[in-house]
């Protein structure tokens, strides 16, 4: 086929397979980047691994991701996305302020459970401080969201900033997970659920509510 009968063909073809031809080796390797993360864990994304599961050779990532560390910020994103979408799922927005909170902090909870290689990806200083691929653009939002929530929230005596108070209650959830993932939690304390732990971290940094759903 010549030059311009490729040129006429992608003009004729349809929205579904210009997407798929977009996407092409792009998104072969970054879905083969989040299989593998979710299936064997952070540690396990070599270039060349990546590359062997999306069938291509090991230089080939380049074309698309110059750089190790821009394959893992796509990766990443996918991680933010799933997040993002499993909070907008959860939201009610007819609920107050803090049982919103409460809702995204279990779905954080949950999320980190779940997906634990891709969470420990997602916030990997390296990737988050660099600004790659526009990552810190797709994390910043959903602690905007938070820190908007929070905002609306009164504790009596508090005379901490929104954002202040946001960023506390984050570094306490991640906390959460970090150490019951690690078993820590469970070892000190004998707890069997880290909900408590939640319910704590929301009485704390928000003052004393009704349980957590």
């Amino acid at each position: 086929m010549s030059h311009g009968e490729s040129e006429e063909s992608a003009e004729n073809e349809g929205p579904e397979a210009r997407e798929e031809r977009e996407d092409g080796l792009r998104g072969r390797l970054v879905r083969a980047g989040v299989e593998l993360v979710n299936a064997e864990g952070a540690q396990a994304l070599s270039l060349r691994e990546i590359a062997r599961r999306a069938g291509v050779s090991h230089g080939a990532p380049r074309r698309y991701f110059p750089t190790h560390l821009d394959l893992l910020s796509a990766i990443a994103r996918q991680g933010f996305a799933e997040l993002a979408a499993r909070l907008a799922e959860e939201d009610r927005e007819d609920a107050g302020p803090r049982e919103r909170i409460a809702i995204l902090a279990r779905v954080y909870l949950d999320y980190a459970g779940a997906r634990r290689g891709m969470y420990e990806l997602m916030f990997r200083h390296d990737l988050l401080e660099s600004g790659r691929l526009g990552l810190r653009e797709t994390s910043l939002p959903l602690f905007a969201h938070l820190t908007g929530l929070v905002a609306r929230v009164t504790v009596s005596g508090s005379g901490a900033d929104a954002a202040l108070r946001a960023g506390a209650l984050w570094a306490n959830l991640h906390g959460i997970a970090q150490l019951w993932h690690w078993g820590s939690l469970r070892l000190a304390t004998g707890g069997a659920d880290p909900a408590p732990f939640l319910a704590a971290a929301l009485d704390a940094h928000l003052g004393p509510g009704e349980p957590t759903p």
